[in-house]
């Protein structure tokens, strides 16, 4: 039986042509003035997921 895709997963990773999985950056929403611009610049990225984490993430984001 197929596993159904989980919601909350799709819409917080995406998965790229290589079969990478890439999440947004975290604290992006209020009190980025106080962050550095080094920080700010980074949270613009998106960032890979660690290995631990892809078969679980990958099993839930494919339909």
């Amino acid at each position: 039986m197929k596993q159904k895709t989980i919601k909350s997963y799709s819409k917080r990773f995406h998965l790229t042509k290589s079969k990478k999985i890439l999440k947004r950056a975290c604290g992006q929403d209020h009190f980025n003035t106080r962050d550095t611009g080094k920080v700010t610049r980074k949270k613009r990225r998106d960032t890979s997921i660690h290995k631990g984490y892809e078969r679980l993430i990958k099993n839930s984001i494919t339909k």
